[in-house]
């Protein structure tokens, strides 16, 4: 969720989009020549230069290549880096003795499918723009931004350079290992995170520096809810909770690369600062959760709704799944099978049972399910912005499993197997991208409720007021 700060829409800071301020990402003339943003078209050639005669400008336009050529050269160039790395990645694997490559692919695994699973994030965060300008959903009023947010083409463009640079990275750290190069191998995860890390907080204005300041702000508040709880700050709450298995990868990664374990065999020991059975797993992988929670007692604090506290409930439900699970590796086996792991998957199912109801009965609104599964009209206050009936059925099947396999990304003792742990994440994040759709048509729907409210209220009271005052209306007629 990328934003800006509020800046006065006739700032001359604001970046440019077209000639126009940015409030939806896509207008009829974008739509129908599939034009970018960033390209010159002929009637701002003849702007910016003044002299140039409407032949000239035509003659520079013409030779300029179309969009469309540009998307697909850059399409084939995307695929033909991608090839190139798989096969370098394969053959320095290829290298490797069997009973060591399967080792040596866990570990650089670690390193790397954080940030591919952030890279996956970003992907989907722009097709969700994409589908909220298409409906005419204003998200930038709903998440109060400003008119220089970024549009989904931004976004795709920043998840572009993330695709990019995430797998070259890796194929670089596959094939230098591979070769005795471990030295220069281990370097690769570190100046990776040490970008990643710069370019998000660098505080000069470049590289979409109000969205930057947006986004570490939101996730000030959300550490620290000292004031007022927003909806951007806790729609991003909610995001981040399924990604509680990025954070803690990257915490166990982060602490290999500050303990000088990269690329080597050191972090194999289990029990080591470093190692699988650490105590600082389950430590971050519930973090997400009470920031939430936190935010939930701060929203009872702020207004005195119940609900708030019953939302409070659900994010609580995650602990006991959490700590069950990593008490595996510090109590008697018999102990576990006999008492802890019953326990731990009773904790489950409440959570993600609890979890499914919350998300179709309060995040989505039941009320507008259960009208559209009657075949009856919606109601004004929750009309449905995807209207094929399918959809719904299709949402709420995959909610309901996927909320179930949640439990196995959330337990430390099933982590062993890491292609079906990123693949669990990876399908976690695929669940929230569909939640963010309905979440935002349900605010949506509710800010348009409030507004027609309002509407009425006041036409309503001019009514009353001309009853009261007949002569003055007459007179003002006359």
């Amino acid at each position: 969720m990328f934003g800006g700060v509020n800046i006065p829409a006739n700032s001359p800071h604001l970046r440019k989009s077209g000639s126009r301020p940015v409030v939806y990402d896509l207008d009829e003339h974008e739509v129908e020549n599939g034009s970018e943003e960033g390209l010159l078209h002929p009637v701002e050639l003849g702007d910016s230069k003044g002299g140039i005669t409407p032949g000239s400008a035509a003659a520079a336009a013409a030779m300029m290549p179309s969009p469309i050529f540009l998307w697909r050269f850059k399409v084939l160039l995307f695929l033909i880096w991608g090839l190139i790395c798989c096969k370098i990645g394969w053959d320095s694997v290829m290298r490797m003795s069997a009973d060591k490559r399967d080792l040596f692919l866990y570990e650089a695994f670690l390193y790397f499918n954080p940030l591919l699973l952030a890279a996956l994030m970003v992907w989907l965060w722009g097709i969700n723009l994409w589908f909220f300008a298409q409906g005419g959903v204003n998200y930038a009023k709903i998440f109060d931004l400003d008119q220089n947010h970024l549009t989904h083409r931004e976004i795709w463009k920043c998840a572009t350079w993330m695709t990019i640079i995430v797998p070259t990275s890796m194929t670089a750290y596959i094939y230098l290992y591979s070769h005795g190069e471990v030295s220069y191998a281990a370097s690769q995860p570190v100046l990776l995170y040490a970008a990643a890390v710069l370019v998000l907080i660098f505080p000069f204005d470049i590289f979409y520096f109000s969205s930057r300041y947006y986004f570490l702000k939101t996730l000030w508040r959300i550490i620290f809810p000292l004031q007022a709880i927003s909806f951007a700050d806790f729609f991003l709450a909610d995001i981040l909770t399924s990604m509680a298995k990025v954070f803690s990868d990257l915490e166990r990664s982060v602490c290999r690369m500050v303990h000088r374990q990269v690329a080597t065999i050191a972090w194999l020991e289990a029990d080591s600062v470093c190692g699988s059975h650490s105590v600082a797993i389950p430590l971050v992988l519930v973090l997400p959760y009470l920031f939430r929670l936190n935010q939930c007692l701060r929203q009872y604090k702020d207004t005195g709704e119940k609900t708030a506290l019953l939302n409070a409930l659900k994010y609580s439900t995650a602990v006991p799944v959490i700590f069950l699970s990593a008490l595996k590796y510090h109590i008697f086996p018999d102990r576990w099978t006999n008492f802890y792991r019953p326990l731990w998957l009773l904790s489950g199912v409440v959570n993600s049972s609890y979890s499914f109801y919350w998300d179709v009965s309060r995040d989505w609104d039941l009320s507008g399910f259960t009208r559209i599964f009657k075949f009856n009209k919606p109601h004004l206050f929750s009309h449905m912005l995807h209207g094929r009936r399918w959809v719904y059925f299709w949402v709420i099947g995959s909610n309901l499993v996927l909320r179930c396999t949640w439990t196995y990304k959330l337990s430390a003792h099933l982590r062993h197997n890491y292609l079906t742990v990123f693949a669990i994440a990876a399908l976690e994040i695929f669940r929230r991208f569909q939640w963010v759709f309905f979440r935002v048509e349900n605010e949506w729907n509710k800010i348009n409720s409030k507004s027609h409210t309002h509407l009425s209220v006041k036409e309503v009271s001019n009514d009353e007021e001309k009853l009261l005052h007949p002569i003055n209306y007459s007179v003002q007629a006359r």
